[in-house]
């Protein structure tokens, strides 16, 4: 345990002086939040305030990221900057999760998610150097890793298409979205095979897939986004930021429906952002994993080898 902290240590203070060296600001963001992440697949913890009314909404959440308020922040002008800090997720517990995890998250202003791409390589890059490892770089888009890893075209496939390279696995097809056999075919067809040595970028996502990322026109639109992968293990998650406010409410009332027919937990809009994102400015955001980033220089796939108290034993 003591050389996993010190392993830590070390991986932070790389951390702070990649980014100090480019000139991004390290910034600290609230951690309990009167709005909750409305994405349908993540749980939010929340907590009560037991304080005067008049310090305001009495329910609050734990955050899931940092994103919402560091755009606040780019939003007021802050320019560059990134946050390294604990966020929470209800729910995920086991060997590769814990519900209290660490997250870097940073933010380049002017930049595309293309250009974040390489400045996301340099950092895995240079943190593999702290265990004498380093890894080749593919760098290909959605569809192409589709067509070549399983036969398929992600847009124009059908849905028994899409479900033919799964027939060997167990899976309850009950309510499953065509999104949902895509991220099948990734998590079980595609990411399992990726090399050990490789780090892998897949960039432009089916638009249904945007999350908080712009959509280029086009036939198919296109998500202006990418992941980052070391092995099979996935470390990141970039976007060319979307900044259109009208867009991203729809957004958010669509996780809201998905949750509604889940029967799920509605969490409150998060108006500060909403209001701020007028004057974001064009830029490119990317949150890593800190603890997937240090099991995968490890080559763990258990989280607790790289934490000192896991969920269990906190």
């Amino acid at each position: 345990m003591i050389a996993s902290l010190r392993q830590r240590a070390a991986l932070n203070a790389l951390i702070r002086s990649f980014f100090a060296e480019r000139d991004v600001l390290e910034v600290e963001t609230p951690i309990l939040s009167v709005a909750g992440n409305t994405e349908p697949n993540i749980d939010s913890f929340q907590t009560r305030f037991s304080g005067h009314v008049s310090a305001g909404s009495a329910l609050r959440w734990l955050r899931t990221s940092p994103e919402y308020p560091l755009k606040r922040l780019l939003a007021a002008g802050v320019g560059d900057c990134y946050e390294l800090g604990r966020v929470f997720r209800n729910g995920e517990a086991g060997g590769r999760h814990n519900p209290e995890f660490t997250m870097l998250e940073w933010y380049r202003v002017g930049w595309n998610h293309h250009q974040l791409v390489e400045e996301t390589v340099a950092l895995v890059r240079a943190a593999l150097a702290l265990v004498g490892r380093e890894a080749s770089l593919t760098v290909i888009d959605y569809r192409s890793l589709y067509r070549q890893q399983v036969g398929v075209d992600p847009f124009e496939a059908t849905l028994e298409q899409l479900q033919g390279p799964l027939a060997d696995v167990r899976i309850d097809a009950d309510g499953l979205t065509r999104d949902d056999w895509l991220d099948l075919l990734m998590t079980h067809c595609i990411q399992p095979y990726f090399r050990d040595d490789t780090l892998t970028v897949v960039h432009d996502w089916p638009a249904s897939q945007a999350a908080l990322a712009r959509i280029r026109p086009g036939t198919p639109p296109l998500a202006e986004r990418f992941e980052l992968y070391l092995g099979a293990v996935e470390l990141a998650n970039g976007y060319h930021e979307l900044s259109d406010a009208d867009e991203q409410r729809a957004r958010f009332m669509r996780d809201h429906a998905v949750r509604t027919a889940r029967d799920a937990v509605l969490p409150a809009l998060d108006e500060h952002l909403l209001a701020a994102l007028p004057a974001l400015p064009d830029c490119a955001g990317v949150a890593v994993g800190v603890d997937r980033l240090l099991m995968a220089m490890n080559r763990t796939g258990r989280i607790a080898d790289v934490l000192a108290f896991d969920f269990a034993h906190a």
